[in-house]
């Protein structure tokens, strides 16, 4: 439970108990180094610097999602939508380019932010399940991206575009770049700001919350539509990196960024989460694909050790929360 009784600017008196675990922290991040650690150990390929950049590349687009949808989780919430967003975005993107740059980047995160926008009015204003909302606009987005081309994928994306969201600054690729710097914001959004200590409050006890004079709608919306923005940034990054834009792309998105979220640390009850280690489970997840891969492990097996691995995640969360 959160201590708060600052009606007017909803800040803490004295530190909020569910502040994000030092201690889960250096877990997660242990637990990836072990992990490369073995798949080292395994194949000589797996720590070449060619192939750890490969892993980067590829954690990059998951690590984005995974922190607009650790933030949701903060709340209490789950966004189910987000791999359909990534995919409606990255065609709007792909199909306005060809007007310039700035349209095609601008259409692009407004199409996020206005998915964002209807999944948080529809949850917070009227009241409806997050589940069951953002089920349905998984489908309905995803029809929306198939509608708009005809389901007819879009190439030829221009190079200032691929620059940008598939280039490299300073020899690091700028997807990496994108990955850190919105992980680094959103840790010091939640860490020390207002707005992140109603997040915070919210997902740790909404009622009382409420009672504080925190405007719960405002805050949820505010968080889907950062939720959606951040989708349509992972797909720009994902059909800058492709070439291409295709109204599938982002299917099953959703899960993997739920599972990096939950192994970061946000827990599904709500109250906790930490943005860095939603990158840090990103990674883990990306290196522990690439390493089956690597070892020649089929790609149906590859999806059961995920599973896996997420399930242990939420089992730990459940552990820790009994011994609370």
């Amino acid at each position: 439970m959160v201590d708060m009784t600052d009606t007017r600017t909803g800040r803490t008196k004295g530190k909020p108990t569910r502040r994000i675990p030092h201690l889960h922290k250096a877990g997660v991040a242990i637990g990836c180094v072990a992990l490369f650690v073995v798949f080292s150990a395994l194949t000589s390929n797996f720590y070449q610097p060619s192939n750890l950049v490969d892993i980067m590349l590829q954690s990059s687009i998951n690590g984005i999602i995974a922190v607009g949808m650790t933030l949701v989780i903060m709340t209490r919430g789950i966004d189910l939508s987000v791999g359909s967003i990534v995919g409606l975005s990255s065609m709007v993107t792909a199909g306005m380019l060809p007007y310039g740059l700035v349209a095609g980047v601008g259409c692009g995160l407004l199409t996020g932010i206005v998915c964002g926008a209807i999944n948080g009015v529809l949850i917070s204003k009227l009241r409806l399940p997050d589940f069951i909302v953002t089920l349905g606009t998984l489908s309905a987005l995803r029809g929306a991206a198939l509608i708009y081309t005809n389901g007819q994928p879009i190439y030829g994306l221009s190079k200032d575009f691929r620059a940008i969201f598939a280039g490299h600054l300073l020899d690091i690729p700028t997807p990496v770049i994108l990955a850190l710097v919105i992980a680094a914001a959103a840790y010091l959004l939640v860490r020390y700001t207002a707005p992140g200590e109603q997040i915070i409050a919210i997902g740790g006890n909404e009622e009382a919350a409420r009672l504080t004079g925190i405007n719960i709608d405002r805050i949820k919306i505010a968080v889907y539509v950062l939720n959606g923005l951040l989708c349509s940034i992972a797909g720009m990054v994902l059909i800058a990196r492709i070439g291409a834009a295709e109204p599938i792309g982002g299917n099953g998105f959703e899960l993997q960024a739920i599972g990096a979220s939950v192994i970061g640390g946000a827990s599904l009850f709500g109250g906790l989460g930490n943005p860095i280690g939603s990158l840090v489970g990103a990674l883990t997840l990306g290196g522990l694909q690439n390493g089956l891969t690597l070892m020649n492990v089929p790609s149906f097996w590859q999806y059961v050790a995920s599973g896996v691995v997420v399930i242990l995640a939420v089992f730990f969360d459940q552990m820790a929360r009994r011994h609370k």
